[in-house]
Formats: C-alpha cells, sequence, structure tokens
C-alpha cells in the first residue's frame, strides 16, 4: 500500500487528542457531500425540466424539418425533394405552408400563424396527445374549410372551443399596393370553420399564435401554386436520426436546411442549457467554499501531528512524501463528501421520481403546471461530472495550503 496513503487513512480513522478537529473533519464531510447532493439533484431537475418540455414540442414538430436557406417558400415538386420518397428511412412526407395573418371574430382581431398540413399530418407526430374538444379531426371537405386554433388563442378571440360563426382571415395581396384609401382592397380574405378541436402544446409560441387548417386552403389564402414553407419527415422504426438527416442534407444540396427536433426548437434549448451552465457554475462555487472547512481540518491536523512528522523524519521520511500524507487527508475528506452527497443525491431524485414529494405548489387540479411535481431525471454523464468536479475543485483547493502549512507549521526541531 501507497505509504502517505496509508498513514492519512489511519489519521483520518483514528480519534484525534482535540475533539475539534474530528467535528470539524465531520463537519468538512458534510458540507461536501450537501454540496455535491445540491449538484446531483439540480442537474437532474433541469434534465427533467428539458424532457418535460421535449415531451411537448414532439407532440407537435417532426423528427426531421425541411426548409429552404434563402426566403420563406420553396417549389415543392423540386426533384431533389421528389427523390426523398424513395429512400426506405423515410415513412411519412407531409407537407406545410405557414404564413402570419390576421383573424378577426365578432369584432376581436389577433395576429396569428396560419399552419396550412396535408391530410396526412396527423400520421407524421402524435397530435392527438395535444387535441381537446369533441369535434371531429377534419381540416376541409367539399364545403369548407376548418381550422383548429391553439387554446389561448380563442381566449384572446372569444370564440370557445366550438365557435358558431367563421373565423375571418386576412392576408394582403401579394404584389399589391397598399391603397390607402380603400385599405380593404389590398386585402385578401377567406373564412374557417370550426372543428370542435382546440390544441395545447403549453408553449405560447404555438398555443397563442397557431391555426392549423388545410395545405390547400394555404395556398389559396396566401395565393400560392405549389410552394410550401417546410416539408415534415417521420422516420422509419429504429431509424437513427442523424444519420438520416446527414443522407437527406447531402441529396437536397446548400440550398435546403434540414433540422431535427431539438434544432428546430434551438432557441428554447439553449436557453435551458444556459440556465443549467449558470446553476453549475454557482454551485461549484459553493462546492469550493464548502472545501475551505477541510482547510481549517487540515492545519489543525498539522499543527496536531508535529510530534509524529518528527518521527516519520528521524525513520528518513522526506518532506515531499510528509506533505503528501496531509494532502491525502484533505483528498480522502473530499472523497467521502463526493460519494455521500452523490449516494444521497440518486436516493432522493429516485424518491422524487416515484413519489413527488417536492410539488411545484398551486392547486394541481386547476392545471397550473403542465406537471404537479418536480420533474426529474438522472443522467449517469452529469453523475460523473460531478463526481470528477467534486474531485478536481477539492484536490485544487488543498493542495496549495497544504504546501503552505507544510513549510510553515511543520518546521524542523
Amino acid at each position: 500500500m501507497n505509504f502517505p496513503f496509508y498513514i492519512a487513512k489511519r489519521y483520518l480513522f483514528s480519534k484525534k487528542s482535540h475533539n475539534a478537529i474530528n467535528i470539524i473533519s465531520g463537519i468538512s464531510v458534510c458540507g461536501v457531500a450537501l454540496a455535491t447532493l445540491a449538484l446531483v439533484c439540480t442537474l437532474s431537475v433541469f434534465n427533467g425540466f428539458q424532457e418535460v418540455v421535449t415531451r411537448f414540442f414532439t407532440a407537435f414538430d417532426p423528427e426531421l424539418k425541411i426548409t429552404t436557406v434563402n426566403g420563406k417558400v420553396f417549389d415543392g415538386q423540386d426533384s431533389r425533394l421528389l427523390s426523398l420518397h424513395q429512400l426506405p428511412e423515410i415513412e411519412v412526407i407531409s407537407e406545410s405552408l405557414e404564413d402570419n395573418a390576421m383573424v378577426q371574430y365578432q369584432g376581436r382581431q389577433a395576429m396569428v400563424v396560419i399552419k396550412g398540413v396535408e391530410d396526412n399530418f396527423y400520421q407524421l407526430t402524435p397530435i392527438d396527445s395535444i387535441l381537446y374538444g369533441r369535434g371531429e379531426r377534419i381540416l376541409h371537405d367539399e364545403v369548407a374549410d376548418y381550422a383548429i386554433p391553439g387554446v389561448e388563442l380563442i381566449s384572446v378571440l372569444g370564440t370557445g372551443i366550438r365557435f358558431l360563426d367563421p373565423l375571418e382571415v386576412y392576408v394582403p395581396k401579394r404584389g399589391a399596393k397598399i391603397n390607402v384609401a380603400n385599405p380593404a382592397s389590398s386585402l385578401h380574405s377567406a373564412y374557417l370553420h370550426s372543428t370542435g378541436l382546440i390544441f395545447a402544446v403549453n408553449q405560447q409560441k404555438y398555443d397563442a399564435s397557431y391555426i392549423l387548417t388545410s395545405l390547400s386552403f394555404a395556398r389559396d389564402l396566401f395565393q400560392y401554386d405549389t410552394e410550401i414553407s417546410s416539408i415534415d419527415l417521420k422516420l422509419t422504426e429504429g431509424s437513427n436520426v442523424g444519420k438520416v438527416k446527414k443522407k437527406i442534407a447531402e441529396i437536397l444540396g446548400d440550398d435546403f436546411s434540414v433540422k431535427d427536433r431539438y434544432e428546430q426548437q434551438a432557441d428554447t434549448f439553449r436557453i435551458m442549457e444556459v440556465e443549467k451552465l449558470i446553476s453549475y457554475f454557482f454551485l461549484c462555487f459553493i462546492l469550493l467554499i464548502a472545501c475551505f472547512n477541510v482547510i481549517g481540518s487540515l492545519s489543525m491536523l498539522i499543527i496536531e501531528k508535529r510530534d509524529d512528522v518528527n518521527v516519520l523524519r528521524n525513520l528518513g521520511t522526506d518532506d515531499h512524501t510528509i506533505s503528501r500524507i496531509f494532502l491525502f487527508e484533505g483528498c480522502l475528506i473530499s472523497m467521502i463528501g463526493s460519494l455521500v452527497g452523490i449516494v444521497l443525491g440518486l436516493l432522493l431524485c429516485f424518491a422524487q421520481q416515484e413519489y413527488g414529494w417536492i410539488t411545484l405548489g398551486g392547486d394541481s387540479s386547476a392545471g397550473a403546471f403542465v406537471v404537479d411535481a418536480y420533474p426529474v431525471s438522472v443522467h449517469w454523464e452529469d453523475v460523473l461530472l460531478v463526481l470528477i468536479t467534486v474531485l478536481i475543485i477539492s484536490f485544487l483547493s488543498v493542495w496549495y495550503p497544504v504546501r503552505y502549512f507544510s513549510r510553515k507549521l511543520l518546521v524542523k526541531h
């Protein structure tokens, strides 16, 4: 066994002549353990919130989305796009066209995004999980076109889930100049009827402004022929999204952009990652402060073990080896604290997953939050990151103080 490590282990677990040293060592272990526990739990909670957000996005956004790099629409009959139908990895291909419009209902107005989709859009994503109401899942028939608005939008317009009067939709005519004397003549209008359904993604970006309708209605409204704003793809089960994305990008070239679900919501996930990173650095700072207790414990131990150090010197031990003894002592304290903190943090996370003891507050029956309790998801790479962080910070925090105290307090007699 390594000699400095053996002596450090004996010093850690042996009874000291001054009981205060044992108390301070215990406090040091607890401080490191609590900081480690906070790191594990905080990172797991951020992972949990990210998975909750992802679950709602995946009910609305496709696995892969193709858009044009230049402009906002492109010809859906492009030969490169048609060749995608031959790829065995693609199960569903659905075209969509979306643009801004103004809607009016009984005098109330709102700016919205009209998203026209094909009939196979319902096969693209599990959208049934976010639809509410007792209507039919239909976007058009021989008589009329229908709308599925967001839950916040119907509140703004005051339509209710099943509105009686149709929605009036207005957009500027393509290529037409605004007639100041008669602005209405520069607008193209159409009507959307109620399906008796609404959607709720629990994201304001969608719920407050989006209206789902048929692709044919959107093309007539915005005065397009074969143009679309995106192609949405659903892959066959077991397909590797990254590999398929790369393959499609090579087929389409630089004129098109291919995005997965995370890239489609890059801003939201980037904010969550930044918040997680900031929390990580703050907790690392708290961990550094907790390691100061280790320094205090080591300094008192060095003073108490002066006689032992003289005996070791007489036996031929050099000062470098003696310094390593106390360095190992500090690392052992930090290691024990980190392991205890990780174990307690994992137990707390798993208990929260199972029982949801820590709630978000408010009346859960009123639907104030998407989830009732704090969501938790343990990622083992985060646990490994926490362990490595604790060991690095603890080593750096005790390395210089041990060298300093060894020189100043262990003076040769």
